[in-house]
């Protein structure tokens, strides 16, 4: 018998805010970049500079625009205005909110769900969120902390729940060292797992280092190749 094929989890490197930074992650491996169109964030870019970013990006590499509570009409502009793109809430936005943001159908989207830290994540109700937020291509996991995003912390993973009828990103506090253990602990409790980097490949905020992207995606790799 031959052998299974290996997994493969995609990687999506976010954060992104300089033309190098683009190119290298597409020149590592990378399956989908972020831009933050979020102004309060210190990643954040204007939708003007993410159309100019996302023109660089080859076929098959997907850019994803991440929102914190934004005005439907001002997402589908810049949905409209990046060929591709797809969005990613991360805000308080219930259901209906990211569907019409999305125009009910016309761009996929990622809706974050902000996992407490520490014992209060067993707590969180992953399946309900999941059942919630059907229309969603995939739930990302993300590190409940003061104001939106992870600010590179890490959730405690092995607090999930054991069965989860989604595609889930796995995000907040990943590293190239830390990565291979979550893509572990993750990938049986889903229905597919993709895994998604900011500051664990970054030289200061909101400038990446090539170096890190490479090893990050190379541990990635690596943790693929690996039995469960």
């Amino acid at each position: 018998m031959s052998a299974p094929a290996p997994h493969r989890s995609r990687i999506k490197i976010c954060g992104l805010t300089r033309e190098a930074d683009v190119d290298a992650a597409v020149d590592a491996g990378a399956d989908a970049v972020g831009f933050v169109l979020y102004p309060a964030s210190p990643r954040a870019v204007t939708a003007q500079r993410a159309v100019a970013l996302a023109s660089r990006l080859p076929p098959f590499v997907t850019p994803v625009l991440l929102f914190v509570n934004e005005a439907p009409a001002q997402v589908m502009g810049a949905l409209a205005a990046v060929p591709g793109a797809m969005a990613q809430f991360h805000g308080d936005e219930t259901p209906d909110q990211c569907r019409e943001a999305s125009g009910r159908g016309t761009y996929r989207y990622m809706r974050a769900a902000r996992i407490p830290l520490g014992a209060a994540g067993a707590d969180f109700d992953l399946v309900k969120y999941a059942s919630d937020f059907s229309h969603a291509q995939a739930i990302l996991l993300d590190a409940h902390v003061d104001g939106f995003g992870g600010g590179g912390k890490a959730f405690d993973w092995s607090l999930l729940p054991t069965a989860v009828d989604a595609h889930l990103v796995l995000s907040g506090g990943l590293t190239p060292a830390n990565v291979a253990d979550g893509i572990r602990q993750l990938r049986p409790r889903c229905r597919s797992l993709a895994v998604d980097v900011s500051s664990g490949v970054e030289a200061s905020k909101g400038i990446k280092d090539a170096g890190k992207i490479r090893d990050f995606i190379a541990a990635v790799r690596a943790a693929d190749l690996a039995p469960l």
